[in-house]
């Protein structure tokens, strides 16, 4: 009951808050010296304790420092995105028994956070994504969002009512206009919503403007991002404070750049990318910093899938991996980011032969692996693979080989692998990419299976960028995996332009499809080959219902499969 009338108290004050403000905001003396620390945290969904606990220890980290105010990023306390959760009534308890341990914490210094609180409207949804300014050992003020995502991996409709009630902050120090991550991104050619939450603030006279965000990664992001935030700094004329949350969860990965603008939208500080960081800024002694250089994609990418990589283990509580370790490109750049990320000693790689794999594909794996110091094993699966074609002569003796010969041969390795896992405690990491996921070039409980999927994100072509982005100061990946021209190896000779069109000519048409949402007639307009264009999206509708029972894909593209993509299993669209 306390936590009911607690947060019933708290709305109550909320919808009258623009009443109060009206009042006094005519007495209000206008300062504009602050110290802001801004703590870009890593959090894990439901962890109310360890969350709470490094918040907590933030705070006072903060007020240590003298800082007047210390931001978190948004829905820090459950940590996003909280998913179904959000519907227990166990969970919103937790939220806010969590917000009044943090509520004593802020004597001396404000804290903003980020936190789901109950809609006391019973017509509409249970919830307001919020943001609660701490002050004063007290709950000061609650802040709702106004613009909820729908689209990509965005759900937010399902759980929170969107905010109609606008107002800013007023604290000893200054006026503070707080956004919660879109309420900022409609701004000029870039608005992404035709409401403008910063239109309605603006006219209450703020110093600054504060954003707290969960803002996913892709590597096309942080640079429209950035212009977004310069834009509205200067539109507005206020300095402008955004705080990002970091860290992967699960295949949605935060990549933090939380960033400081000064009143003409100059960046004059941001934080690391993909690692926790915190940073005070003092609104009196901003000056432009030199932006830090633009990463390359490969660059981006791969820090990302390192990152994406650690966190999902940790978080699992898992420590060790494994792979199946071809002599391809695909299983080769897995192998070098898992032991990136995960360290050399906890990459278990299984070589296993069939009487197709080549010779020079083992003694590429095997190169590879003395560079990287891994363990391995080299188990032959010809054994096990004549004895399933035994078993099956009865039945198959009178049809010729083909693609089910292939199949069983990745199953049986599947099996291997699986069976490691399952004995030595690992996670058994996908190497497929995405140009294979998207045209169904696997085999489903074969080399699709896994309980996480590194590349499949990442196009064919992007796998060599990263691979000679990985050797870009010493050869890790072996210059002659690089250079083959790839193979399933489950039959003869076989390649992969037997199947499939040259990656570079696949992987655009791909792009155009998936990302650009681009039919075939525009396709086909950019100068494809009109049948070459057919056959690719015809193969990628008939084989969604392969990518329904993939592993969690590393989001690190604008639109990934999984709960990003949201397509018919079955559909005569383009099938044809």
């Amino acid at each position: 009951m306390y936590v009911v009338g607690l947060i019933l108290a708290i709305n109550f004050l909320n919808s009258h808050y623009q009443a109060i403000h009206t009042v006094t905001h005519k007495f209000r003396i206008h300062f504009a010296t602050m110290k802001i620390a801004l703590a870009q945290l890593n959090f894990l969904i439901g962890d109310f304790e360890n969350n709470t606990l490094k918040i907590k220890n933030y705070i006072r980290k903060a007020n240590d420092a003298q800082a007047d105010l210390v931001v978190f990023s948004e829905l820090c306390i459950p940590g996003y995105p909280s998913g179904d959760f959000l519907e227990f009534d166990h969970f919103i308890q937790r939220c806010q028994a969590s917000v009044q341990s943090l509520a004593a914490e802020c004597q001396g210094i404000t804290a903003i956070i980020g936190c789901p609180v109950a809609n006391p409207n019973p017509r509409g949804k249970l919830l307001f994504n919020a943001a609660i300014v701490l002050h004063d050992s007290k709950i000061h003020s609650v802040v709702h969002k106004t613009l909820l995502p729908n689209y990509d991996v965005f759900d937010e409709h399902r759980y929170f009512e969107p905010n109609t009630v606008f107002h800013t902050i007023d604290l000893p120090y200054g006026r503070l206009a707080i956004t919660i991550c879109e309420d900022l991104w409609s701004v000029g050619d870039h608005a992404l919503y035709t409401l403008v939450p910063m239109g309605e603030l603006i006219k209450q006279q703020p110093d600054i403007i504060i954003n707290i965000a969960a803002s996913p990664f892709h590597y096309r992001q942080s640079g429209r991002r950035r212009e977004v935030f310069s834009r509205n700094a200067a539109k507005y004329s206020l300095p402008l404070i955004s705080v990002n949350q970091v860290g992967g969860q699960a295949e949605l990965l935060f990549d933090g750049e939380s960033m400081v603008f000064d009143s003409a939208g100059r960046l004059v500080g941001e934080l690391d990318r993909f690692h926790e960081d915190f940073k005070i800024f003092d609104t009196t002694q901003l000056r432009e910093v030199q932006s830090k250089e633009q990463p390359s994609d490969a660059a981006l990418i791969h820090d990302a899938l390192v990152m994406g990589i650690r966190d999902y283990f940790s978080k699992m509580g898992f420590n060790k991996s494994i792979l199946g370790l071809s002599g391809g490109i695909d299983s080769a750049l897995v192998l070098a980011l898992a032991a990136q990320a995960l360290g050399a000693e906890n990459v278990m790689s299984l070589l296993l032969p069939s009487e197709f794999s080549t010779q020079h594909s083992m003694d590429d794996a095997l190169d590879m692996l003395s560079r990287l110091g891994t363990p391995h094993e080299v188990i032959e699966i010809k054994e096990p693979y004549q004895s399933f074609l035994s078993e099956l002569t009865p039945y198959f003796s009178h049809l010729p080989f083909d693609i089910t010969e292939e199949n069983l041969q990745a199953r049986i390795r599947a099996v291997t692998l699986m069976a490691f896992a399952n004995k030595f405690g690992c996670i058994l990491l996908n190497t497929s990419n995405k140009s294979e996921a998207s045209v169904g070039y696997g085999t489903l409980y074969g080399d699709m299976c896994g309980g996480l999927s590194v590349l499949g994100d990442v196009y064919k072509t992007q796998v060599y960028d990263l691979a000679n982005y990985i050797n870009r100061n010493k050869e890790i990946i072996p210059q002659n995996i690089i250079r083959k021209p790839p193979s399933a190896e489950l039959r003869p000779n076989q390649k992969d332009t037997d199947s499939l069109p040259e990656y570079e000519i696949l992987d655009k048409i791909l792009f155009e499809y998936i990302e650009n949402s681009r039919g075939p007639d525009q396709i086909i307009s950019m100068g494809f080959d009109y049948h070459v264009v057919l056959k690719v999206l015809r193969m990628v509708n008939i084989n969604e219902w392969k990518r329904y029972q993939t592993p969690p894909i590393l989001r690190v593209s604008s639109k990934a499969f999984g709960p990003g993509r949201r397509m018919p299993l079955v559909t005569k669209y383009l099938c044809q």
